[in-house]
């Protein structure tokens, strides 16, 4: 289980959380970024995805919800303590030592989810210092039928190895956010025969999705 320490820069965040302006992040303009920079260093992004709650929650919490926007393989034991494991390779298999494994810490049944990482690729840097942190996912219902994500990772203390992470995840979770974002929306009629879209390949992310 995950040690409580790390959560109390989480709640008190949270209580203040509203009077922090978000301002769109500077590479994914349609996420908006109210990350604190001073003090407990907290990221906080958030976008509004097309989908009702109980669709974007399956993203979260299945393996074909993961792959549907995120990584190329994954499976989920989807209970307290157990594992959402993925990787960017689609010829990964379980167990496999280069996969990223995140723990579930706890969950609301379609509201919230708070994972933190248990295993990284082995040329991932700042490994031990990453496994302090932890991120929890938000899902709110909007008036207009879509829901509302906001992601918020706490534990970045101070030291070069938590500023590097800090700034990696900062980007890493705005396109890991937007990756969602996309794959709720309609795509809009292309020139192919068949109305859609040809397909694009998306950029190679450079953090672990959503750690």
């Amino acid at each position: 289980m995950m040690k409580s320490q790390p959560l109390i820069p989480l709640a008190l965040f949270l209580a203040l959380s509203g009077i922090l302006r978000a301002e769109p992040h500077k590479n994914y303009p349609t996420v908006d970024d109210a990350s604190e920079t001073n003090g407990d260093r907290v990221i906080r992004l958030s976008v509004e995805v097309a989908a009702p709650p109980g669709a974007v929650w399956r993203a979260f919490t299945t393996a074909e919800g993961w792959k549907s926007f995120a990584v190329a393989f994954a499976e989920v034991d989807m209970k307290v303590g157990g594992i959402i494991e993925t990787s960017y390779n689609a010829k990964a298999r379980a167990g496999d030592p280069d996969n990223i494994k995140n723990e579930i810490v706890a969950y609301i049944p379609g509201r919230m989810l708070a994972i933190r990482c248990v295993q990284a690729p082995r040329d991932f840097k700042h490994p031990q210092e990453f496994f302090s942190t932890a991120t929890v996912f938000e899902l709110a219902p909007t008036e207009k039928h879509t829901t509302k994500v906001t992601l918020t990772a706490v534990g970045y203390r101070p030291g070069d190895a938590y500023d590097a992470l800090f700034k990696m995840f900062r980007w890493g979770d705005a396109y890991t956010l937007d990756k969602l974002r996309a794959r709720f929306e309609k795509p809009a009629p292309g020139p192919g025969a068949d109305g859609q879209v040809p397909k694009q390949t998306p950029p190679k992310a450079l953090s672990p999705p959503s750690k």
